[in-house]
């Protein structure tokens, strides 16, 4: 324990010191393509007051949802454009955010990768492994940088998790992982109707709940496991509110089996609050982390202890941070934002769809 509370020290040291490293020059040109995802609302606020990034125009070719943008968050009229097209023909951009469709996301990289123009999305990456390998060769043809945007992936306790495993072997060998993502449902939490149209298509979206939560886990149980493919995926989707969300399922138990390991992600639109939550069982003890800042080590029948949560380097601390250092230089995409753990989970969420339609475990190829 002493040795595991000295490395946490170690890192809550590095991280500090990170927060002076930031290297000064001119802003990122940052460009938004898309508002009907409603994670923008949130975006947008967050780029206020800020010297690394300036948002220098958005793509959205709904006129009216441009307008309710500008009037909310007081954006000048001049910032919007209908076209990537018209856009990149009035000015210079390093980098988009991209707020449209899951299924927009390969048009968007096809668009932007020949520019030169790094890509952050949302998650999940594709609507399936096709698009998402189509956008991997893209990226690279265009030699940008494609990062995938989920909230856990700015959690210092999941942090904390992966250090205290994979640093420490703080619970010897992982035998099984347990995620909880989802909320009450997008239409009871009030989602916009630009983005319920779209995040109820199973065209759009690549399915409901499944989609829209799992891909949580799935990047989670990846990114834990060093980036293995699973040997077998096995799901079940249930339709509880089939008058609200009468085209896609709003219930999903995901199993991910590995060699001597088992993911179960479980994902929601029925839970009676929102949560994203993990618990990781190893060999010789577990970890539980309830939330974005906690984290609590049990061995043997003692009772759970909690363990330092440090806080996160500033450039890996937050969506914004992260992008614009990738666009510097500063930092590579890996682990839980990158293609190549993304590829995986893109393959996790094919099968399991597959599976849920038939009613059979689906074998990976090797």
């Amino acid at each position: 324990m002493r040795r595991l509370i000295a490395l946490i020290a170690l890192l809550a040291l590095a991280a500090a010191g990170s927060l002076c490293a930031q290297s000064e020059g001119p802003p990122v040109r940052l460009a938004i393509v898309g508002l009907v995802h409603d994670h923008a609302r949130g975006f947008i606020p967050s780029l206020a007051g800020r010297r690394d990034v300036e948002l220098v125009g958005i793509v959205e070719p709904d006129l009216e949802l441009s307008a309710r943008y500008a009037e909310q968050f007081h954006l000048s009229k001049a910032l919007f454009f209908p076209t990537i097209g018209a856009l990149v023909a009035s000015t210079k951009v390093d980098a988009a955010a991209a707020f449209t469709s899951t299924l927009d996301h390969r048009r968007v990289v096809a668009a932007l990768a020949p520019l030169g123009i790094d890509v952050m999305m949302e998650k999940p990456m594709a609507v399936s492994l096709p698009d998402a390998r189509a956008m991997a060769i893209a990226a690279s043809k265009g030699g940008i940088q494609l990062v995938v945007n989920y909230e856990t992936t700015w959690y210092r306790s999941n942090q904390a998790a992966y250090s205290a495993i994979h640093g420490l072997d703080a619970i010897g060998s992982i035998r099984k992982i347990v995620v909880h993502d989802g909320h009450q449902g997008p239409a009871a939490i009030g989602c916009s109707p630009a983005f319920m149209r779209w995040l109820t298509d199973p065209v759009s979206n690549g399915g409901g709940a499944s989609t829209d939560f799992g891909c949580y886990g799935a990047d989670l149980a990846t990114w834990l496991m060093n980036g293995a493919r699973p040997t077998s995926v096995s799901a079940v989707y249930q339709h509880l509110q089939p008058s609200v969300y009468p085209n896609v399922e709003d219930e999903a138990t995901i199993v991910i089996t590995y060699p001597g390991a088992q993911a179960i992600l479980q994902a929601s639109w029925n839970w009676p609050y929102g949560r994203k939550d993990m618990e990781v069982y190893g060999s010789t003890g577990a970890l539980f982390i309830p939330d974005r800042d906690q984290i609590l080590l049990k061995r043997g029948e003692a009772k759970e202890s909690p363990l330092q949560a440090p806080a996160l380097p500033e450039d890996e601390s937050n969506p914004v941070s992260y992008l614009a250092a990738v666009v510097r230089g500063r930092v590579k995409p890996v682990g839980l934002s990158s293609v190549e753990t993304n590829l995986v989970v893109s393959e996790i969420l094919d099968a399991a769809r597959e599976s849920a339609r038939t009613g059979r475990r689906v074998d990976l190829a090797k």
